[in-house]
C-alpha cells in the first residue's frame, strides 16, 4: 500500500486503537473518538460514496483533471463530518474540495458545477439555502448530505448524516479497502480553490504524494507528537488549516478539538489549552489587542514587575531564536518572570501548554511579533501558499528571525528570478490548476511554481518578502481576495470612472473612487446642487453608499467593502495614477492617497 494520508490513518488506527484522535464538545463536555472509531467512520463515509456513484473505477481518469475525475464538495464549518467526508472521499479516490462558508450562493454554484460534484456536504439549513438557490445551474449535482443534528430539510436531493452513512450497506468493506490500496501518490488528492487576480477561482490539484510528503516534514520540523493537542477552527477548506487538522495529526498521532463555533474560540482556547497553535495575522492581533488593553491598566508594582518580565522575555527568546539556550542570571530572571507572569498570562490566552505557535496566510506584523516574545510566547511565520501545499519558507526551533519568513523548507528548493519573484520547485508543488491547462503553463514552469510574490534572502538564508507581483488582496484574516472582479462591480455605476479596492493586511476590505467629470456634473444639475458642492453633499454620497451596498449582496462577506473615500478628482495619466493604456498604477495610487486610506481604518473595524 503506497504512503498516503489514508493510509496513514488506518495505521494509526491499527497501532494505536484505543488512543484519543480528535474531541467534539457535546453537552457542555468534549467527548472524545479514538483512532481505531475514527477510521471506521471514514471507511463508513467512503463505503457509502461510493454506494452514491462517487469515487474512481479502476483503470479510470488520470487524477489530472481529466474525464473520469470524481469530486465531491463540503460546505461547513470545522466539524467531525467535514473531516470524515473529506477523508471518506480520498479513500473512495474521489478528490474533496471544501468551499468557505461565507461564500454567495453564485460563489458555491460555481465551485460545486467546476468540479461537476454528485455529492455536497452541508453544515446546515442555511448552507443547504445557497445550493438549493442555485440547483437548476448544477445538472450534475444528485445528493446533498447535511451534517449531524441539523435541523431537518424536506427535499428528496437531501440526506441527512444518518440516512448517508446508512448508504455505506451497500459497499463490502472490501471494496473500500480495494480502492485504498489502489491510490496512486501521483494521482489527484485533494482541491483547493483559491482565487486568483483576475476571474473565478482555481482549483489547485493536489496529489497524495504532496500532502503526505508535506504533513510529513511538517511534524518533523516541528516535532510533532501523539502528546501534542490542538484546536480546529480556520476554514478547512484552506490547505493550511488542513495540513494543521487533517493531515499532520493523522501523521503524528496529535489530537485534535473541533471548537464549537468561531465565537467560541477564545473560550475553547482556554479549556483545551492546545500545545500546537495556528493562527492567521488576525487572531494574532486579537491576542495582542486584549492583552496591551489590560497591561494599560497596571499601576505602580505591578506595571514594573509585568516590564520586568518582559524584558526578560524578550531576551531569553532572541537567544532561543539562534538555538542558544540562557544562563547564569539571565535563567534565574527567566525563572522568576515565569513563575510571576509567564505561567499567569499564557493560561489565561489558552496558551498556557502552547509548544508551537504560528502565524502564516498573510504577513504579519514583526511588533506583534517581537511583542509576544516578551510574554514568552513566540510565534513563527511560516510562507507560502496552496500551490506548494502551504509552506515555502518556516522560522523552525532555533532558527528563527523576526519580520522574515525563515528559512527554505528542507527538501524544497527556492531562488529569487530576475524580476525578483519567488519561485518554489520541491514534492510539494503542486499538480496544476483543475480544467486550467494555460493558467497551469503560466504558473508551473519546467517543475518551477511562479509564486506571484516578491522577496529576497539574507547573507544566512532567511526568505523575506518586499512585496507581491500580483495585485492579489491578502486581508489581515488571511483570505485572498482579487479585487478586479470587485472593482469592475463598482465601475457600473455611472458616476464612478475608477475604483482601487484597498485591503491586503487590513481587517476590512475599503475603495477609494474616483468620479467622472461629467457624470457628476450631470447629477450635480440633476439635484440643484452647485457644482462647486457637489463633492461634499449628503446626495451624492447616499448615492455611491447606496451603489457600494448593492455590489456588496453579491459578494461573499469578507469581499465586501466595508468603507469608500470619493477621491477629489480623477485618476489620470498626468499624475503617473495610469499607464498610457489607463490602467491603474495601485503602487502610486496607494503612496498619493495614503491619507485618504488611512482616514478610512482609523478607529472603526468596518464590521469586522
Amino acid at each position: 500500500m503506497a504512503d498516503t494520508i489514508i493510509a496513514r490513518l488506518m495505521q494509526q488506527a491499527q497501532d494505536r486503537p484505543s488512543a484519543n484522535a480528535y474531541f467534539a464538545k457535546q453537552g457542555g463536555v468534549w467527548r472524545p473518538t479514538t483512532w481505531a472509531k475514527y477510521a471506521a467512520e471514514v471507511r463508513t463515509a467512503g463505503r457509502a460514496l461510493l454506494a452514491l456513484g462517487v469515487g474512481r473505477k479502476h483503470g479510470e481518469g488520470n487524477g489530472h483533471g481529466a474525464a473520469g475525475e470524481s469530486c465531491v464538495c463540503i460546505l461547513g464549518f470545522n466539524r467531525p463530518e467535514w473531516t470524515v467526508f473529506n477523508l471518506g472521499a480520498m479513500a473512495a479516490g474521489a478528490a474533496p474540495a471544501g468551499i468557505y462558508t461565507t461564500s454567495s450562493p453564485t460563489e458555491v454554484a460555481y465551485i460545486v458545477g467546476h468540479t461537476e460534484s454528485k455529492v455536497v456536504l452541508c453544515e446546515n439549513q442555511a448552507q443547504w439555502e445557497k445550493i438549493k438557490k442555485e440547483r437548476a445551474s448544477l445538472p450534475k449535482l444528485e445528493h446533498v448530505v447535511l451534517m449531524r443534528d441539523a435541523e431537518p430539510v424536506d427535499d428528496p436531493m437531501v440526506l441527512d448524516w444518518e440516512r448517508f452513512l446508512a448508504c455505506a450497506a451497500k459497499v463490502e468493506d472490501a471494496v473500500l479497502a480495494e480502492h485504498v490500496a489502489a491510490l496512486d501518490p501521483a494521482a489527484l488528492g485533494t482541491l483547493i480553490y483559491t482565487s486568483g487576480t483576475t476571474g473565478p477561482p482555481k482549483g489547485v490539484m493536489l496529489s497524495h504524494e504532496n500532502l503526505a510528503w508535506t504533513a510529513r516534514l511538517a511534524v518533523d520540523i516541528t516535532g510533532a507528537c501523539a502528546d501534542d493537542t490542538s484546536v480546529s477552527y480556520l476554514p478547512l477548506s484552506h490547505i493550511a488549516e488542513q495540513m494543521f487538522s487533517l493531515h499532520g495529526p493523522i501523521t503524528s498521532g496529535s489530537q485534535v478539538y473541533f471548537a464549537e463555533a468561531i465565537d467560541r474560540v477564545a473560550e475553547n482556547f482556554k479549556e483545551v489549552q492546545p500545545s500546537i497553535v495556528f493562527g492567521v495575522p488576525r487572531i494574532w492581533e486579537k491576542f495582542h489587542a486584549g492583552v496591551t488593553a489590560k497591561m494599560r491598566q497596571a499601576t505602580g508594582l505591578k506595571a514594573k514587575v509585568a516590564s520586568f518580565a518582559q524584558g526578560v522575555g524578550t531576551r531569553v527568546n532572541d537567544l532561543r531564536n539562534r538555538g542558544v539556550e540562557p544562563t547564569g542570571l539571565l535563567a534565574l530572571q527567566y525563572k522568576l518572570a515565569h513563575k510571576v507572569v509567564f505561567s499567569k498570562v499564557k493560561p489565561a490566552l489558552g496558551l498556557g501548554r502552547a509548544r508551537i505557535c504560528v502565524s502564516g496566510a498573510a504577513p504579519i506584523s514583526a511588533d506583534v511579533l517581537k511583542f509576544f516574545a516578551g510574554l514568552d510566547v513566540v510565534i513563527r511565520e511560516v510562507y507560502g501558499q496552496s500551490e506548494d501545499t502551504g509552506p515555502t519558507s518556516f522560522n523552525v526551533p532555533g532558527r528563527t528571525k523576526f519580520g522574515s519568513v525563515g528559512p527554505a523548507l528542507p527538501g524544497v528548493e527556492v531562488r529569487i528570478a530576475e524580476d525578483g519573484e519567488i519561485e518554489v520547485r520541491g514534492p510539494n508543488v503542486f499538480m496544476g490548476y483543475y480544467k486550467e491547462p494555460q493558467a497551469t503553463a503560466d504558473t508551473l514552469v519546467d517543475g518551477w511554481l511562479l509564486s506571484g510574490d516578491l522577496g529576497k534572502f539574507d547573507d544566512d538564508g532567511f526568505l523575506w518578502i518586499t512585496g507581491r507581483k500580483k495585485d492579489l488582496i491578502i486581508t489581515a484574516g488571511g483570505k485572498n481576495i482579487a479585487p478586479k472582479n470587485i472593482e469592475a462591480s463598482l465601475k457600473d455605476h455611472p458616476l464612478v470612472g475608477e475604483a482601487v479596492v484597498i485591503g491586503d493586511r487590513r481587517k476590512f476590505l475599503a475603495a477609494l473612487l474616483s468620479l467622472d467629470p461629467d457624470a457628476v456634473a450631470a447629477f450635480a444639475e440633476a439635484h440643484a446642487i452647485d457644482k462647486d458642492e457637489v463633492y461634499d453633499s449628503d446626495a451624492l454620497r447616499a448615492e455611491l453608499q447606496h451603489w457600494v451596498d448593492r455590489v456588496n449582496k453579491d459578494l461573499a462577506r469578507v469581499e465586501q467593502v466595508k468603507k469608500f473615500t470619493i477621491l477629489p478628482r480623477p485618476l489620470s495619466i498626468e499624475h503617473g495614477e495610469l499607464t498610457p493604456t489607463l490602467k491603474v498604477k495601485r503602487k502610486i495610487v496607494n503612496e498619493h492617497f495614503s491619507g485618504d486610506i488611512e482616514k478610512m481604518y482609523e478607529g472603526g473595524s468596518g464590521g469586522d
